[in-house]
């Protein structure tokens, strides 16, 4: 007996095509009439958070998987660190001026370092080990741009905010996101690391630290090498010492991380933490 041809089952962008090419009407005009899925005032209501919240994470999830990005390194750091050379922006006097100069040799230790990274991600099929960053200027071109110079791909993931940028021209277009929710982003940012080098930076890269951190020293998260790049500015912002002392951390909290001062040493805390090959740069 012949098995009976199934119909090709319609899509979804077919449907919303087909709704907007419905004829003009009060019914059709109104919001109920339309798809869910494709209605933005009730996508974007409050009452649909959650499902914006699993949105964020897997389109993401579902693109990296397709990439068959298993791991990856990620770089943390200030948006307001210039290239050498180049004007310091952000800075809203001469002492910030004079300090972001001195600290834009920060934004070449990131670009190493991302060098390095993706190297040894070049060696294994760009399948482990790829830079990720926060899309951004400053250490986050850095390390986007670090990738590109060796000819790998690497992730940006932006966030939208009032005054934020478009996405660093380094960042690889097919991995590139966009999110709306912090706590979403946050996730992509830790699921796949194999390491975390933090740069000197502002809030965003403070919160980022002590939120790596505290997910190792609870357990909810496995040991992986967290770098702090600049001993001298970490010595001038947080007393580490000071919190074993008070006792508000353990005596060997302090080993969850490591500080280094360039991207060879901070590489090499990684490498000999996986027993990963030298990669020498070009």
């Amino acid at each position: 007996m012949a098995k009976r041809r199934q119909t090709p089952l319609r899509t979804s962008l077919e449907d919303v095509k087909a709704i907007k090419a419905a004829p003009h009407t009060p019914q059709t005009a109104s919001s109920t009439f339309k798809l869910a899925f494709s209605d933005e005032e009730f996508m974007t209501s409050e009452d649909i958070r959650g499902v914006r919240f699993q949105l964020e994470y897997l389109k993401p999830e579902f693109r990296l998987r397709e990439a068959g990005i298993n791991s990856t390194v990620v770089l943390f750091g200030g948006a307001r660190i210039p290239e050498p050379g180049k004007d310091a922006w952000a800075a809203r006097n001469e002492t910030q001026k004079r300090n972001l100069e001195i600290a834009s040799r920060y934004y070449t230790e990131a670009r190493l370092f991302a060098q390095y990274a993706s190297l040894t991600a070049k060696a294994l099929a760009f399948k482990e080990y790829v830079v990720v960053t926060g899309g951004g200027p400053g250490v986050m071109e850095a390390g986007n741009r670090g990738a590109s110079e060796v000819g790998a791909p690497s992730i940006g993931l932006n966030i939208v905010l009032p005054h934020e940028q478009a996405p660093n021209a380094y960042v690889t277009p097919e991995l590139c996101f966009n999110f709306h929710y912090f706590a979403t982003r946050k996730i992509h940012f830790l699921l796949r690391a194999k390491a975390v080098a933090i740069f000197p930076g502002g809030f965003g890269t403070l919160d980022e630290f002590f939120e790596t951190i505290t997910l190792i020293q609870t357990g909810r998260m496995k040991r992986i090498p967290v770098l702090l790049f600049g001993t001298e500015f970490w010595r001038k912002i947080i007393n580490f010492d000071a919190l074993a002392e008070a006792g508000t951390i353990g005596p060997d909290d302090t080993k969850l991380f490591s500080v280094v001062d360039d991207a060879a040493d901070g590489w090499e805390v990684v490498r000999e933490f996986y027993g990963l090959p030298v990669v020498e740069l070009g």
